[in-house]
């Protein structure tokens, strides 16, 4: 006599929570991947080199995410996704920790290459996940908020991490990071339920894919556009110290004015009405 095993459907909140954990995790993972945009200078400056190798920290990455995206899927294409994400959860938080304890720009690079690997892992899993977690009505909600991570990172994620770094070091950014990384790595531990694999991604897949000429096609553009965008993007913080002559504190609070107070030697903050971009600061 056969048996069945009924499994009891979880409660749609917890679903949609699991969808946040995701949505944080590659909230963190932008973060990591982009902040050094942010302080590119405090890095190159406490490593004694220059904006341009500096900038190593945002191309390595990419290269990296490239080559494992492909990679990761096809070598634990059979494993639980669940124990995946976990696990590349942990290698964030390690990457962020290692960056903030590098002695050298070599160990830097190092964390550097923890991250790829993390943005190339955890996208090409954690994606499509959406369709596993909630009823068909809800998936293309689902997807919107996980994907709402990218934007997140950039207008929230690198800003927030650039005024950390200019408060209290560059290193501790990336400690906060590391944080939230474990706080992330809990939240898919008590949220997630097991994710088997489904369907083995084989190379034919992948090469029958890279054959069909939309992909080719939808593959250069998002090269070239990225690498446009992140071609500029990178060096836009010493491109406006350095050329335009705006001090470090002014791009991110143009309503305000860095001063001298009398009562100190050290400099503070007031709030002043709009002035011309030519005005002289007091």
């Amino acid at each position: 006599m056969s048996t069945t095993t009924l499994v009891r459907p979880r409660p749609p909140l917890i679903n949609w929570l699991a969808v946040t954990a995701l949505m944080l995790g590659i909230f963190a993972i932008v973060t990591s991947e982009i902040l050094p945009i942010g302080l590119l200078t405090a890095i190159g400056a406490d490593f004694g080199i220059s904006d341009g190798i500096t900038g190593l920290t945002m191309a390595l990455p990419g290269i990296v995410a490239a080559v494992a995206a492909p990679t990761v899927t096809l070598t634990t294409a059979r494993l639980d996704r669940r124990v995946m994400l976990c696990a590349l959860m942990v290698v964030l938080a390690v990457a962020d920790v290692l960056a903030a304890v590098a002695t050298s720009y070599g160990v830097m690079l190092i964390s550097r290459v923890l991250v790829g690997l993390t943005i190339g892992g955890f996208w090409s899993i954690g994606a499509g996940l959406a369709g596993r977690l909630m009823p068909p009505h809800a998936v293309g909600t689902a997807t919107a908020v996980i994907f709402s991570a990218v934007p997140l990172g950039s207008v929230l994620g690198v800003p927030a991490g650039t005024l950390i770094g200019d408060l209290a070091g560059w290193r501790t950014a990336f400690l906060v990071l590391a944080a939230l990384a474990v706080l992330v790595l809990a939240a898919l531990l008590m949220l997630l339920p097991p994710l088997p694999a489904h369907q083995a991604t084989t190379p034919r897949v992948l090469l029958d894919l890279l054959r069909t000429r939309g992909a080719g096609i939808a593959l250069s553009a998002t090269f070239l556009i990225v690498l446009a965008h992140f071609g500029t993007y990178t060096y836009v913080t010493p491109f406006l110290q350095d050329v335009t002559g705006l001090p470090p504190a002014r791009p991110s609070a143009p309503s305000c004015w860095r001063t001298a107070s009398p009562e100190s030697p050290a400099t503070s903050w007031r709030a002043r009405p709009p002035a011309p971009a030519c005005a002289p600061l007091s």
